[in-house]
């Protein structure tokens, strides 16, 4: 990508000056910290957070353009700058300014709205771009999903996948501003926090292939119902085009009614032998992985993959029929799958005290913490599990915790509740029959932890989970040693 280029993106017209055209630039970011020589950055103005005030970081570093709203211009005044009029007239709606005699880098380019201008960027990269783009959303696995997505085709294809969980109206944007001609392939997340978003991102992304995970009550606080979440996560197949292709669940109901909503054609897999690629013979392993037999058309092979847990077997149908999808042969999906060293969210770490401990606690909700619970029952020690709040519920919330309570009364030797809502948990632990000896609650992560150290120890296998806003992680990294980074979250992430 030439600077050039980068003003086009954003302004919707293109500079005559040749020194523009023949700069090149290295990277798109809003984190100044991640700008390196050639890179351009986006002064993303959020709430109380204004990047504006990291323009000097990222021009220190080496950037050769700064995207800025008229509130940062004390930051550039000595910049060149390329103005635009307003977010909606971008025919022949900009102006140089140029205090320096020349259009020299690092420049500035000053939009209404950076957020927007980065939207209107990603759009217009991605248009010219000749890759085929694959749309992931769901309530719980899009990110798994798409780790083994790329494994798959990268079999055969250049792909690029999004980065961590850059699944929203930034981190999606950002994703396909690293798209270069040489990609063949594109994996992007897809979340939401309200109807409509899934939508806007379809417009940027142009997906030909959209995968559905399954709808379950994740952020029910933010979208009021179950069916609302449906119709939201339902715009990424709507906006399939007619040869495109819906991978659909086929054991979820919400996500198999999809199919009425879309032109495209209709794949779905599942665990049912209706399903067109489905899956029976189901063997865990624990954490040696999975083995199952897939069905597909006349086809059954045994499949041996590094998943951890009998509902990985979803995530692998989904790679696998991306992969048959895509004109991928059975040699090749299968060395992909086998390809993933492990589980992309829940990680077993050994504490310092020799207890194993699953680290599943970059998020939770209900259907996410139930697979934990059937991981853990798989375990062969002492299982205990530490279960933060489960946060964004709504009207589901008092229910949700209890319903899985109850399952860890059934899987777990030990409960340890951690939260004003995980009250909820041990509750429901209690009201399915947990002895008061076993269950354990603590308003804050600081005090279970202080309660887990020197009670556990080799031989037991410990889940630690809650919802991000818990920041279970810091459990593990006082167990383990590691201490916390201390790091923000990247705007670019959410879960949804």
């Amino acid at each position: 990508m030439m600077l050039a280029d980068a003003i086009e993106g954003i302004t919707g017209v293109r500079p005559a000056r040749p020194s523009l055209a023949a700069t090149r630039v290295s990277q798109v970011v809003v984190d100044s910290r991640q700008v390196t020589p050639g890179g351009v950055f986006f002064a993303e103005h959020s709430g109380a957070r204004d990047g504006h005030q990291f323009v000097p970081d990222a021009l220190a570093r080496g950037a050769v353009a700064v995207v800025v709203e008229p509130t940062g211009l004390a930051y550039v005044k000595n910049l060149t700058r390329i103005e635009t009029t307003g977010p909606d007239d971008m025919a022949g709606a900009v102006r140089l300014v140029a205090p320096l005699a020349a259009a020299s880098t690092p420049i500035a380019i000053v939009v209404d709205d950076s957020l927007a201008a980065l939207q209107r960027f990603a759009a217009f990269w991605r248009a010219h771009m000749p890759v085929r783009v694959i749309g992931i959303t769901g309530s719980i696995g899009k990110t798994t999903t798409k780790e083994l997505m790329a494994a798959v085709l990268s079999q055969r294809y250049r792909t690029l996948k999004s980065e961590a969980s850059y699944n929203n109206e930034i981190g999606l944007p950002l994703t396909l501003l690293r798209l270069t001609p040489e990609h063949e392939r594109a994996v992007l997340e897809m979340g939401m926090y309200a109807i409509g978003e899934i939508r806007q991102m379809c417009e940027w992304a142009r997906p030909e292939v959209g995968v559905e995970t399954m709808v379950g009550p994740v952020h029910l606080e933010r979208l009021g119902s179950i069916e609302n979440i449906a119709i939201a996560k339902t715009e990424l197949v709507e906006a399939l085009p007619p040869e495109g292709t819906a991978i659909l669940n086929a054991d979820d109901p919400r996500v198999l009614a999809m199919r009425e909503k879309t032109r495209a054609r209709v794949f779905t897999y599942g665990l049912t032998p209706t399903a067109d690629l489905w899956a029976d013979r189901v063997d865990s392993r624990g954490l040696e992985g999975v083995t199952f037999t897939v069905h597909y058309k006349g086809d059954s092979l045994r499949v041996d993959a590094p998943l951890i847990g009998r509902h990985s077997v979803h995530t692998a149908l989904r790679a696998i029929a991306v992969g048959l999808v895509e004109g991928l042969t059975w040699e090749e999906i299968i060395a992909g799958l086998q390809s993933q060293p492990a589980q992309v969210r829940l990680v077993v770490v050994q504490a310092l005290n020799g207890a194993t401990l699953l680290d599943d606690t970059y998020n939770s909700s209900p259907d996410s913490s139930l697979a934990a619970l059937n991981l853990l029952k798989e375990m062969p020690g002492r299982r205990i599990a530490v279960l933060g709040d489960m946060l964004e519920l709504g009207a589901y919330e008092a229910q949700a915790h209890r319903v899985v309570g109850c399952r860890a009364a059934e899987v777990v030797n030990r409960l340890i509740a951690v939260g004003a809502l995980a009250r909820g948990i041990a509750d429901g632990a209690r009201e399915c029959g947990m002895s008061d000896e076993s269950i354990e609650w603590y308003p804050d992560k600081e005090a279970a932890l202080v309660a887990l150290q020197g009670a556990i120890g080799t031989g037991d296998f410990v889940l630690i989970k809650g919802s991000r806003g818990m920041r279970m992680e810091t459990m593990v990294a006082e167990l383990t040693g590691q201490g916390t980074n201390g790091g923000e979250a990247a705007g670019a992430e959410r879960q949804a």
